[in-house]
């Protein structure tokens, strides 16, 4: 009963969310700080995309939104050679949505959506057990930029800093997203400058 009652209350916070939210703190360090795993097992820094935009997504298989891997590869599609990387963090944090190893993860969203961005493995977004990128971004965004189901979107700007947060009810190509999306891809930084 109290797994249904937490779940009940995410899915309200999800829909009186605020379409983006805009970072409320000044956290040392930068997304390049972080590194995942990736889906196939091997190590997925983020630094290895300086000086690119940054959209990072947690997903769940079997979730109402989990039709918006289509908007992200869309995204991806039309934004990638411009400078924008999207990268899926598959979680089982939310009405256990994605119960699914990582090898069912991949086919299923390369199969079912033609996925070709980059996919983590399955990772905790929220709580104590959640990954180091998800804590930092927390901190940056506050309680209102946090995870409150799956497909919470951040973006990241070319210089690694968090730039918005944008709710699970937010489709991808809504025309905020692609706003702050381009906004992010007309700065351009030095990989140097990146780093810093």
């Amino acid at each position: 009963m109290r797994n249904l009652w937490k779940t009940g209350r995410n899915l309200w916070s999800v829909w009186r969310a605020p379409p983006s939210i805009a970072p409320v703190a000044d956290v040392a360090g930068s997304a390049y700080d972080f590194e995942f795993v990736s889906i196939d097992g091997s190590p997925m820094k983020l630094s290895d995309w300086q000086g690119r935009a940054l959209l990072v997504v947690n997903s769940a298989s079997l979730c109402g939104f989990t039709k918006q891997y289509a908007g992200l590869q869309e995204l991806w599609t039309r934004y990638e050679k411009e400078g924008l990387t999207i990268i899926a963090v598959p979680s089982n944090d939310f009405g256990e949505q994605e119960p699914a190893l990582e090898g069912e993860i991949q086919t299923f969203c390369q199969g079912v959506f033609g996925v070709s961005f980059p996919l983590t493995a399955k990772h905790s977004v929220v709580g104590p057990e959640a990954h180091p990128f998800y804590k930092w971004a927390a901190e940056v965004m506050g309680p209102a930029g946090t995870p409150a189901w799956n497909f919470h979107k951040y973006l990241v700007g070319r210089d690694g800093h968090l730039l918005r947060s944008f709710p699970a009810k937010l489709a991808p190509t809504s025309a905020e997203m692609i706003s702050w999306i381009e906004k992010a891809l007309e700065k351009k930084v030095s990989v140097s400058t990146a780093l810093n």
